[in-house]
């Protein structure tokens, strides 16, 4: 059963059962054939994540000295990125609750020692549709806050499966994933997702996103 964990923050716990989590990561193996992992940097000082990305869809998001944007491009290869899941554009579909379809999904490759520091999701100009997280591997802990920085935080164990819907009055909040949990039962199908592009006991999260408003019209 879905959670309102806060107004427009919805947790749907197991959401992909088994076949559909082995069907997803089949998919997001044969994306990162297509558009290899790169190891994005932060503006300004160039310090590298500790996160692997890639993209599927449309657009891409990115980041590098230059900023953070959404690209039609690899930034190495220079090719288009390859088509979305099919997977993951049903979860969409299913749990998003928009009328226009996700313009990029967002690979995130998390080794056991990887975490995302609080941040906000607001490079998109269609600030109206939600973010969707579905959750692949090892457990995290998933941390989230209000729209200031400094309000108070709570945490959230996310297992594979998992979807999460960051949306309506909760689409800026500021949230990251503080560990990884790469022991315990679920080690096993931990190890077995995305075998050689992820280390023992790794995470997959794909987050898509809407970019642009639907038929070009701006954003109020």
């Amino acid at each position: 059963m879905p959670v309102e964990l806060a107004p427009g923050l919805i947790h749907h716990p197991g959401w992909m059962d088994a076949a559909a989590r082995r069907r997803l990561a089949a998919e997001v193996a044969k994306l990162l054939a297509d558009a290899p992992p790169f190891t994005p940097t932060m503006p300004r000082t160039g310090k590298p994540f500790s996160v692997r990305m890639s993209n599927g869809g449309p657009l891409g998001w990115v980041s590098d000295r230059a900023g953070y944007r959404y690209q039609p491009t690899h930034p190495e290869t220079g090719r288009p990125w390859p088509a979305m899941p099919a997977t993951a554009l049903a979860a969409w579909t299913a749990l998003a609750g928009h009328p226009a379809p996700p313009e990029a999904c967002l690979v995130n490759l998390y080794g056991p020692g990887a975490r995302m520091g609080l941040h906000q999701d607001r490079d998109e100009a269609d600030l109206s549709a939600p973010v969707l997280s579905l959750s692949l591997g090892a457990p995290a802990l998933f941390r989230y806050g209000g729209l200031r920085r400094s309000d108070p935080t709570r945490s959230l164990r996310l297992r594979p499966g998992d979807a999460l819907v960051i949306g309506g009055p909760s689409r800026l909040i500021h949230h990251g994933i503080d560990r990884i949990f790469s022991g315990g039962d679920l080690l096993s199908e931990a190890d077995a997702v995305l075998p050689g592009l992820l280390p023992p006991g790794g995470r997959c999260n794909l987050t898509l996103r809407r970019v642009t408003p639907p038929h070009g019209e701006p954003h109020a």
